[in-house]
């Protein structure tokens, strides 16, 4: 009788503890699930605000005006001395004869951009026939104009208080009701360099410079690191001058970035003497940057390959070299080959090794090559976040989602590569 009450206790306490243990387990599992769906909530809420902010950018605000080409201003052989200019400004008093006094003549004229007369000497350009006659040109509004449009600039605010005062207000509302105002496709935005001027600032310049910059990235990191992961896991002996060797490329992975900026400044701009704001000293950086996520992700990719494979491939009389070229790098090629674009994605959004090489210029030409002055665009948003007007916050923030479209691009090939040529042992 006492066996029997001492084995039930047992199995009540057995129990008991059982229960404790299911109880554990499930909250455990809803702490996971809260911490995954908190941070998917975060990530939306960011994702969420950057294209609340961003997508109005993609847009621009322009003005139609009716222009005559006057012959007499215009040398047929020198087109780009004529005073275009003027001839916007013409267009806009004929527009509001009723605008008399200079300082109303002044916010007038603010309200198309300072770019609109390079568009009309590329229109004079193309279509030189039409000098002598009046032609009618959509031309880019002011900043101001284009963020009132956008509903950014409320006319409710006092007057004192909004960049826009009421007369501006009324020109605007005249054309409005003109059909002279209106929100096209911003096309600038992806053509053109940066500006001071926010309707006139793109993204080209700076997506050019990033090309350039990880091209090189590319070209240098791909094959030195593929090389030195095969050396270290094939051929290297097992000593502690490799296991030293093993140690600092792992390092090397968590070293903050702005150290290899601080680096390339002394080594390939004070030493060697390369041009500034390169992107081939920019590429020369990144590569420094990206070699031990690559060699990483290489060793890891050549240690997946089973053992039986080069032990067959030895078996059968081939050399060390072929096993390794014929055999175990076809089979971890597709894992390297995801290391790498994870680390070129990582480059592409990298801003502090950069800033260190004097890639944070203002840069307005687009750049034709790897040795001329260019910037990068996660430096292109930097600069554009650091500016006062609205318009380079909408920008800014347009740029960044151009920037995340591209790393999620890259991430999700490197997935789909993983996923198609993964082999399972």
């Amino acid at each position: 009788m006492n066996n029997n009450n001492n084995s039930q206790r047992t199995i009540d306490i057995v129990n008991k503890g059982l229960q404790k243990r299911y109880k554990a387990e499930k909250r455990f599992r809803l702490y996971g699930l809260w911490a995954i769906i908190i941070s998917l909530m975060c990530l939306a809420t960011l994702f969420i605000s950057i294209m609340a902010n961003g997508y109005t950018a993609f847009q621009q605000t322009y003005i139609n005006l009716d222009i005559f080409l006057d012959p007499t201003e215009i040398d047929k052989s020198n087109l780009a001395s004529a005073d275009y200019q003027g001839m916007i400004k013409k267009s806009l008093r004929e527009m509001f004869p009723e605008v008399k006094n200079r300082r109303e003549k002044k916010k007038l004229y603010s309200m198309v951009s300072s770019g609109a007369s390079y568009d009309l000497l590329d229109f004079v350009k193309e279509h030189p026939e039409g000098i002598g006659g009046t032609i009618s040109l959509w031309v880019p509004a002011d900043d101001d104009v284009d963020m009132f449009m956008k509903g950014h600039i409320k006319r409710s605010v006092p007057e004192g208080d909004r960049r826009l005062n009421d007369n501006q207000i009324a020109w605007i509302d005249s054309l409005v009701e003109r059909n002279r105002i209106k929100k096209k496709f911003n096309t600038t935005f992806f053509t053109a360099g940066d500006s001071r001027e926010p309707e006139l600032a793109g993204i080209w310049g700076a997506a050019c410079g990033s090309f350039f910059t990880l091209l090189v990235t590319l070209l240098l990191s791909f094959p030195i690191g593929v090389a030195a992961a095969v050396y270290l896991e094939e051929y290297a002996p097992k000593n502690r001058w490799t296991d030293l060797i093993e140690v600092n490329i792992n390092n090397l992975a968590a070293v903050p970035s702005i150290v290899f900026g601080l680096l390339g400044l002394a080594v390939f701009l004070n030493f060697f003497g390369l041009p500034r704001s390169a992107p081939m000293v920019g590429g020369f950086v990144l590569t420094l940057m990206t070699l031990p996520t690559i060699i990483i992700a290489g060793r890891a990719s050549l240690k997946s390959v089973p053992p039986s494979i080069r032990e067959a491939s030895l078996g059968v009389g081939a050399s060390r070299t072929q096993m390794v070229t014929h055999h175990v790098l076809p089979l971890a090629m597709p894992g390297m080959m995801t290391g790498t674009i994870i680390g070129m994605a990582q480059a592409l959004g990298e801003t502090a090794p950069l800033l260190m090489i004097g890639m944070v210029a203002f840069i307005v030409d687009i750049p034709g090559g790897f040795s001329d002055p260019s910037t990068v665009l996660p430096v292109q948003i930097f600069l554009w976040a650091d500016s006062p007007e609205r318009g380079f916050l909408e920008r800014t923030s347009a740029a960044i989602m151009v920037l995340l479209a591209f790393l999620i691009t890259m991430n999700a090939a490197a997935v789909i590569l993983r996923k198609k040529f993964e082999r399972r042992w």
